[in-house]
């Protein structure tokens, strides 16, 4: 059995939050945790180093149906994927977690903290560090280096997988059949997940076919 969900507030006593999704199976258990702290807040989807453009609205797609469900506002910023592979130059052989990622957590984070100074947000978080795949330092401080342009805007590090959070995330993903992505995102993970695979005889990512199933007894 997973330990009970507490009840969340949000810091300086902020009355809304705007926050960043990766995905569906990431915002699933935050975006319950918030509701049932009864927390105002809207999703803000900017993911412009998810490759390619099938897999990109698929994510989104699960995201915004998750979101309706629950009646959350689902705020769908650019997809500017020339802006990001700019951005990257020079690092495409960059490994995972490392200098390429804090690029690309800090360009979402930096267009999250604009559209929250922009609106009237006093706060923004992310769903990304709920994932045991991503290093939560390194996401804590691009979230934090990107609010800090703004002196009205403060980054909330709560550790989303604490308290069960991350098998509730889990939980959640089968319940509701959520597309289950087998890469971080980008053009360079995926290259190197097919890699990886291909050096364990396994087939090629196929985009678009794998799901959660409520039937699964593994993630």
């Amino acid at each position: 059995m997973f330990m009970q969900r507490v009840k969340l507030e949000l810091p300086e006593q902020a009355d809304k939050l705007l926050l960043h999704s990766c995905c569906a199976p990431c915002s699933g258990e935050v975006m319950e945790a918030l509701i049932d702290s009864e927390i105002n807040f809207s999703i803000f989807f900017y993911n412009p180093n998810i490759h390619p453009v099938k897999e990109y609205l698929i994510r989104k797609e699960e995201n915004i149906r998750f979101a309706e469900k629950h009646n959350i506002e689902f705020i769908d910023c650019d997809y500017d994927t020339d802006n990001w592979f700019a951005r990257a130059k020079g690092m495409e052989d960059e490994p995972e977690k490392g200098i390429r990622c804090t690029m690309c957590f800090d360009m979402r984070f930096e267009r999250t903290a604009l559209y929250a100074h922009e609106h009237g947000f006093k706060v923004i978080s992310s769903s990304l560090g709920i994932s045991r795949w991503k290093n939560m330092q390194q996401i804590n401080d691009c979230g934090v280096r990107a609010a800090s342009h703004y002196p009205d805007i403060q980054y909330w590090d709560y550790n989303w997988r604490k308290n069960g959070g991350a098998h509730r995330m889990i939980e959640i993903s089968k319940r509701e059949e959520f597309y289950q992505q087998e890469y971080c995102g980008c053009v360079y993970s995926l290259r190197d997940t097919n890699r990886f695979r291909r050096s364990q005889g396994r087939d090629r990512i196929k985009i678009g076919v794998q799901y959660y199933s409520a039937d699964e007894s593994n993630a």
